[in-house]
């Protein structure tokens, strides 16, 4: 049974870690939501993507979530007139990035709702490791 529960608490360990990588790349994103670069008509920064897979964790026998790849997205970049701009191009646009706020503060919600249930899984799980502790004294 200990062991069983020391299965569960690894398996939510690695759901939380996934996740905390997860809001890094979004942070990073929202961080660079108005970056765009610095000579003319150069790009802009691009919004990172985070892709997760199932993995076998060989030494507790179990399979885990790990990050697959973190990648860049390449939709297009949207263009915006101003011809002050220092990275405006010859006819005075200016590459943005491809971030949306938006979408990036759902991402942020759903990942801290998984983070959050693997942080509640952990608890249950050693609450029940603490009381068959306590059975066994």
């Amino acid at each position: 049974m200990a062991g069983d529960l020391n299965q569960a608490l690894n398996v939510s360990a690695t759901g939380m870690d996934v996740q905390t990588t997860r809001l890094r790349v979004i942070a990073e994103n929202l961080a660079n939501a108005d970056t765009t670069g610095s000579t003319p008509g150069a790009d802009p920064y691009r919004r990172k993507t985070i892709t997760f897979e199932s993995a076998m964790d060989q030494t507790a026998g179990v399979d885990t979530v790990q990050v697959k790849n973190i990648g860049v997205d390449d939709s297009d970049l949207p263009l915006r007139y101003d011809p002050a701009n220092p990275a405006a191009n010859a006819q005075g646009y200016v590459k943005l990035p491809n971030v949306n706020t938006f979408i990036e503060v759902m991402d942020m919600r759903e990942a801290e709702r998984s983070y959050s249930a693997n942080v509640s899984v952990m608890q249950a799980t050693r609450s029940m490791l603490n009381k068959t502790i306590d059975l066994l004294k």
